[in-house]
């Protein structure tokens, strides 16, 4: 844990010393007020992906929960929060930034996990089952969720 008065100024000089890797996802509501998780590496996530070269960050995070549910994005709204996680791959210390944002499909929507990115399972989960899928994720999807006031 890192305690200091300028936190900004501390963020700016850690980032300098990683590797900074930029990826965007979504908070995704249905019409029955359901939100979408997906089952990846033994825990409970939201989709997202990294950033491609030239592409927009709001872009990156309708394509990837696109790609990775199977669904049809109707409407995207302004970024929610962006969350930061290290890990190190490689030999490098790698810091991710994931902008994430709030999302809506039409209707209740055939969810079609992407098998192929370690996804498991792709579910609608109505807000009082979101504190059962909480005992079990990352502390920076507790995050969004408090960012929309889910938690």
């Amino acid at each position: 844990m890192l305690i200091t008065k300028t936190p900004k100024e501390l963020l700016k000089s850690i980032k300098k010393k990683l590797t900074l890797i930029k990826a965007a996802g979504g908070l995704v509501e249905n019409a029955k007020g359901e939100f979408l998780f997906i089952f990846r590496n033994k825990k409970w996530d939201l989709p997202k992906g990294k950033v491609e070269k030239g592409e927009k960050v709001k872009d990156t995070a309708v394509r990837e929960v696109e790609e990775e549910c199977g669904v049809k994005i109707e409407k995207r709204e302004e970024r929610l929060c962006k969350t930061y996680h290290i890990y190190e791959l490689g030999g490098k210390v790698i810091l991710k930034r994931t902008s994430w944002y709030k999302m809506f499909v039409k209707g209740s929507p055939k969810l079609i996990p992407q098998k192929e990115e370690g996804i498991t399972t792709a579910s609608w989960v109505a807000p009082l089952g979101i504190k059962v899928k909480m005992k079990n994720t990352y502390p920076l999807i507790l995050d969004v969720l408090k960012a929309e006031s889910l938690v």
